[in-house]
Parts: structure tokens; C-alpha cells; sequence
């Protein structure tokens, strides 16, 4: 299989095209309050300059945090996944939200395993603008299933591996993400694994992204969901210091 190469800045340019509007609410902020800086009487002009210095400083480094994690971290290599006792000859569920970055790299890391890949997007449930926009620039990988949240397509008890990889956290109602969980679970072999990989709503988050980390959810509202789902965390380790990854099997397993 020829080997496909992530174009350099292609993880910070999707970010930047997919979430345009976060950056004109930025720009328009600080343009805002430099013209409000006319307005004001010397001593008191110094402080719109300061809120325009931090906006700009916050879209900076959330952009250089991006770029870091999806462009320079190797994350979409997957060799964090070394060593973690992955049955290469097994049958590995990919589950995506609706952009799909990573099924190229599961079949080039697993050539001899059978990918089953499926995407949970529903428009009318997942609303973010931002994979809307993604959808209409990249085809879905070929094969590509949609299902629902609520009902999975799987028999029990037959996946080795399964996949949700920056996916999980765009189900936003609690309920249906413990169904979706529930499920899963279900159709894991009795060895099988769930691997989540998020950012986690963290002091290294909020300092990397501001109020953008509002996105993500705790570690203590993954365990949460992880439990009722009746999964417990078999593993967990941080890829870099923005992503952590759960490895989950089944209560008992």
C-alpha cells in the first residue's frame, strides 16, 4: 500500500478553515477596542490596548498549541499505539464525527487487520459548523458507514479494537453518550479494547485554547461515563501534555 503523507501544516490550516469564524470574532474584538482606545482619556486608553494584547495572545498560542499537537506531535502516526497490545490480525472499528483523519493511518499501522469504519454525524443532533465544513472538503473514507448513536450495527461480543479518536466529545448530551458507550461495549470480545483519545477540559487545556476548553469534557465526567457504560480504564497515558488516552475494556473483562 502506497503511503500517504500528511501535507505539512495541514492539521493547523483545517483548523484555521474549519473555525474561520472563531478568528473574525477575534479580529473584530481587537479592532473593536483600538478604536475604542480613541475614545478614551490618557491613563484610561492603556486598558482596551491590554484586552485587545490578550485576545491576540490567546488566538496565538491556542494556534501554535494546534500546530504542536496536529502537525508536529506525530499523533496521526500512531506510534503511541506501540507496545499497547493491539491484535493486529483482529477485526478494528474506526468511529468517527463526521471527519474522518484517521482511518488512512489505522490501515497502514494494521494492514493485515479488518477496518470497519463509521461515522455517528447526525446534523440535526451534532451541531458544530465546524464539520459541516470539513464534510464538504473531504470525502469520507471508502466504506464509510453512517449510523445512529443509539444504535450500533455490531454483533456482540466480535470487535478486537475499537477506535474513537477526538469523536466521542461531539456527543454533548450525557445520555446518549453513556447509550452510545453502552454499546460498544457490548460488541467487544471479551479481550477487546476502546480507545478514546480527547482533550480533557484541564489547567493545560484552558491555558492552550482560553475558553475554547469549555469544548471538552473533564477526566471526572469520562470516568463517569466510562462506568455507567460498565468500561473501566484498563490504561491511561497523555500522548502530549493537550491529549490524554483512555484505554477501556469491559467491567470484569
Amino acid at each position: 500500500m502506497e503511503r500517504i503523507v500528511r501535507k505539512p501544516f495541514q492539521g493547523i490550516t483545517n483548523i484555521i478553515r474549519f473555525n474561520w469564524h472563531y478568528y473574525m470574532i477575534a479580529a473584530m474584538a481587537i479592532a473593536a477596542l483600538l478604536m475604542v482606545k480613541l475614545f478614551l482619556t490618557e491613563g484610561l486608553e492603556m486598558i482596551p490596548v491590554l484586552m485587545a494584547l490578550l485576545v491576540l495572545s490567546g488566538t496565538i498560542i491556542s494556534l501554535l498549541v494546534s500546530y504542536y499537537v496536529y502537525d508536529r506531535s506525530g499523533i496521526y502516526e500512531l506510534n503511541w499505539l506501540n507496545n499497547r497490545q493491539i491484535n493486529t490480525n483482529g477485526i478494528i472499528v474506526n468511529i468517527n464525527a463526521g471527519f474522518d483523519e484517521t482511518s488512512v493511518s489505522l490501515t497502514q499501522k494494521y494492514p493485515q487487520a479488518e477496518l470497519l469504519v463509521y461515522d455517528f454525524y447526525d446534523p440535526q443532533k451534532h451541531t458544530e459548523i465546524s464539520i459541516e465544513r470539513a464534510r464538504k472538503a473531504y470525502p469520507p473514507f471508502p466504506g464509510t458507514k453512517t449510523i445512529d448513536t443509539t444504535d450500533i450495527p455490531l454483533k456482540p461480543n466480535d470487535i478486537d479494537h475499537i477506535f474513537l479518536i477526538f469523536a466521542a466529545h461531539e456527543i454533548r448530551n450525557e445520555e446518549e453518550r453513556i447509550i452510545f458507550f453502552n454499546q460498544l461495549q457490548k460488541t467487544l470480545k471479551p479481550g477487546g479494547t476502546m480507545i478514546v483519545t480527547e482533550h480533557l477540559r484541564d489547567l493545560s487545556n484552558f491555558l492552550a485554547y482560553n475558553f475554547g476548553y469549555f469544548h471538552f469534557f473533564s477526566r471526572k465526567t469520562w470516568e463517569g461515563d466510562f462506568k455507567a457504560a460498565e468500561l473501566e480504564i484498563a490504561d491511561e497515558f497523555k500522548i502530549t501534555p493537550f491529549i490524554t488516552t483512555f484505554i477501556l475494556k469491559k467491567n470484569g473483562a
